[in-house]
């Protein structure tokens, strides 16, 4: 397993796309797929932060943080694109990181990166702080819909150790 921070180092073009993909919209959004209790996949709409330390989400209690708390494996995907079928995507395991120390900077760049939502409305306090380690990362190029000759770039975190 790698940080966020350790894939930037190792790849930083790969990781500058991937930023890139996951804020095109202007804040962090991805789906998050989890493991079910029966085995079976879930994937939610969640927001990610990427910030100086690493690749982190705010939970609400949900079906996908209880999946993450008894089964810490994850996938992330970016959201598809308007204009293209680029995408980025992560997989790993998640870990609860909720330490004031942690939550103090993420909640301020959360809310800085949505200047129109209220904090005391939002129930942020119920929200649990994860950061996601990264075992692989996949990250898909095309010159627009439909491209016969998409170009994926894959990286993993053991390539790196050996």
């Amino acid at each position: 397993m790698a940080s966020w921070n350790e894939f930037h180092l190792a790849r930083p073009e790969m990781a500058e796309e991937g930023h890139r993909l996951l804020y095109e919209f202007g804040v962090g959004l991805a789906f998050l797929g989890t493991v079910r209790p029966d085995g079976g996949p879930r994937v939610h709409p969640i927001c990610p932060i990427l910030a100086t330390t690493g690749l982190y989400a705010f939970l609400i209690p949900s079906p996908k943080r209880n999946d993450l708390l008894r089964d810490d494996r994850y996938t992330l995907h970016s959201f598809p694109a308007d204009n293209n079928e680029d995408a980025f995507s992560v997989t790993g395991t998640a870990v609860p990181r909720d330490t004031e120390a942690a939550r103090g900077p993420l909640l301020r760049q959360f809310l800085e990166e949505r200047p129109d939502l209220d904090p005391a409305r939002a129930g942020l306090e119920r929200y649990l702080l994860f950061e996601f380690d990264l075992d692989g990362c996949l990250l898909t190029q095309t010159t627009g819909h439909g491209d016969p000759g998409p170009v994926h770039t894959v990286w993993h975190a053991h390539a790196e150790e050996d």
